[in-house]
């Protein structure tokens, strides 16, 4: 973009029972500064009552907002208005890539934009965290995600990942750089950025370009994985980058109950065994028997834990991935 050229950014949330969370972040965002920004909150058929919480609270604060179904989002809203708070019901629960997508085609559509900063809803951003995002961005324009930061919010004093993560290919497993660090420690990020292979998805500052090229998230995961496929179909095309600046406190899973620190739900596990099986058969297939031992090495653990249900859940749904591979043989295009 032109040197002179102000960024535009939409900060996209994506809402699936949780108004209480949804609304807190809202409420950090519009303590940020530096940067122009749009809100697009698309709420994932939530069953709670969110949407009729969040226009309450946009009423609640003088915030004048449109409210669009999914067919109306996705072909732009009011195209060339501006709409600094977008509310979107995608009509049913899509998962993390799907409604998002939703999000995403609506920013493509609407246009506009420079950026969309895609944001977990149980998050809350400092002041100038979108900010140092673009400021890391604009500093090479082959960078087509940039990271945060990522804090645990009930252990401030605790980094839950440097932007993003690694990837053991020889063991199919991904490792949060800088995890459990002091929160205070200096970072090499020339190191950090080295090492990532995806940016986690609780703070993904994307470009159009980004967008336009790579297309969008792949839907067939439903949960945990389209980050570091998204990542890899970028390969050769676009950088990945870390803002060290840039401070995000994350709940960390408080929707689906999945944590680094306590026992996995069974949603969680569901999700992380299949779609493990998935990415690794499409990526990393040269390794993909030294992952099925590692799946059977970590069962071993569960069970001397006594951790029985998640044994049979994982189990299941390494399984289901197995069975699943027929249909996921040529990576996703977009």
């Amino acid at each position: 973009m032109p040197a002179n050229h102000t960024p535009f950014v939409a900060i996209l949330l994506l809402n699936w029972n949780g108004w209480k969370d949804t609304i807190e972040c809202l409420q950090s965002i519009s303590q940020s500064t530096g940067v122009a920004f749009s809100i697009v909150v698309c709420d994932n058929g939530s069953h709670d009552s969110s949407l009729e919480k969040i226009t309450g609270w946009a009423r609640a604060a003088s915030r004048p907002f449109a409210l669009y179904d999914r067919t109306q989002a996705e072909a732009g809203g009011a195209v060339g208005q501006d709409e600094p708070l977008v509310l979107i019901q995608t009509g049913a629960n899509l998962g993390f890539a799907g409604g998002n997508n939703v999000g995403l085609r609506y920013c493509l559509a609407h246009g506009g934009f420079d950026y969309v900063w895609v944001l977990n809803n149980d998050t809350v951003v400092a002041p100038d965290a979108l900010q140092q995002l673009v400021a890391r961005a604009q500093q090479d324009p082959a960078i087509g995600i940039c990271g945060s930061k990522l804090v645990f919010y009930h252990q401030r004093g605790q980094v839950q990942a440097y932007g993003g993560s690694a990837f053991d290919a020889r063991r199919g497993v991904v490792v949060p750089i800088g995890q459990f660090a002091p929160t205070e420690a200096a970072c090499d990020v020339a190191a950090v950025e080295a090492q990532t292979a995806y940016v986690v998805g609780a703070s993904m500052l994307v470009s159009t370009p980004f967008l336009q090229t790579v297309g969008l998230m792949c839907e067939d995961y439903f949960l945990y994985f389209e980050e570091i496929d998204w990542a890899f179909r970028a390969r050769g095309k676009f950088k990945l980058a870390y803002a060290d600046a840039s401070v995000v406190w994350h709940k960390e899973g408080g929707t689906i109950g999945s944590s680094s620190t306590k026992e996995p739900s069974a949603t969680s596990t569901r999700y992380l065994y299949r779609n493990r099986m998935i990415f690794n058969w499409r990526y990393n297939r040269a390794h993909f028997a030294r992952c099925l031992v590692q799946v059977g090495f970590e069962m071993l653990v569960l069970l001397k834990r006594g951790q029985f249900k998640t044994v049979k859940v994982a189990l299941s749904s390494s399984l289901a991935g197995l069975l699943a591979l027929r249909h996921t043989g040529v990576p996703y295009a977009g």
